[in-house]
């Protein structure tokens, strides 16, 4: 792929927890702003590859270990998912750099997200060609809920104690009533030279770039567990440059507002990419046409439907 992508991925979370610390508590900066690591994004990314049958390798996955006739569910280590995607490999293969490398640039998180590797005798660190920054929330009203559950279940641990085994147990269910977060990202496939020379893989590729790109725009309302009902793609920007062109954080030309009806998501760096002209390829913006009013200034820019992906 001969260009370089920078763009915003925005996520919206209405009283669901999208990246808990922990403490249960949406993560927060030291001046109480909430953000969300780029880890929470990409975990739902690799999920999702992952349900597709992908080869996703970093990403939890659970295994019975028997120890002194005790058999126990435990996380595999680094070395063992290697081997479950990959086959376990002979002692000659184990201490092969080129051919790990060549198979750690088949995963598809690997491939996008870069990896380290030090097992068997390898030390290997690749950077990857898709880069996530931190996802700050745009909205200031922000407040998190604390909600009590109540378990249909006794604390069995505390029979021996009188009386204390007689009720359920109480739990608690943390969320933000409301919270928007704007991932900056950008994709350098140039960060693959060096591996392209060694013969390890053809680089990064469109097809790597469109399967990014299909990902990016469902992954959160696609993953639907306890905490992450309530967290949806909610807006997309996509910039295509020519190799050369460098681009800041796109973040900071995105704007939220609430209205009555319908949030506000504004796009103001039309300036900016109108002083490039031609070394701009392509401008894509997708957003939920449900709940969201768009402004942006871009000229020449495509508006899609994040939800039905059809152009507007």
């Amino acid at each position: 792929m001969n260009k370089r992508v920078y763009g915003v991925i925005g996520i919206s979370s209405v009283m669901a927890n999208w990246n808990a610390d922990f403490s249960g508590y949406p993560k927060t900066i030291s001046d109480g702003r909430t953000f969300g690591s780029d880890k929470a994004l990409k975990y739902q990314m690799k999920k999702m590859w992952e349900n597709e049958g992908k080869k996703v390798l970093y990403i939890k996955s659970m295994i019975f270990k028997e120890n002194k006739g005790e058999i126990s569910l435990v996380p595999r280590s680094l070395k063992e998912r290697y081997d479950c995607l990959f086959g376990e490999p002979t002692k000659a293969e184990a201490k092969d750099s080129k051919k790990v490398l060549t198979n750690l640039m088949t995963a598809v998180d690997v491939k996008n997200f870069g990896a380290t590797y030090a097992e068997s005798g390898n030390n290997i660190a690749i950077t990857g060609a898709v880069q996530i920054g931190q996802g700050f929330n745009v909205y200031e009203q922000t407040e998190p809920q604390e909600q009590q559950i109540l378990s249909p279940f006794r604390d069995s641990s505390k029979e021996k104690e009188k009386g204390e085994a007689k009720n359920s147990t109480l739990g608690t269910k943390i969320v933000s009533d409301e919270a928007h977060y704007m991932y900056p990202f950008v994709i350098n496939p140039q960060a693959y030279k060096e591996l392209i020379e060694l013969g390890v893989t053809e680089g990064y590729t469109e097809d790597d770039y469109q399967n990014f790109k299909r990902t990016s725009l469902v992954c959160a309302t696609s993953f639907a567990t306890n905490a992450k009902e309530g967290c949806e793609n909610e807006f997309a920007l996509f910039v295509e440059t020519e190799p050369d062109v460098y681009l800041p954080n796109l973040t900071s030309y995105i704007r939220f507002q609430k209205e009555e009806e319908k949030n506000v998501i504004s796009v103001t760096c039309g300036d900016l990419i109108k002083e490039l002209g031609k070394k701009v390829l392509a401008v894509d913006i997708y957003y939920n046409t449900n709940t969201t009013i768009l402004k942006q200034d871009i000229e020449g820019a495509r508006i899609f439907n994040i939800l039905t992906q059809k152009e507007v």
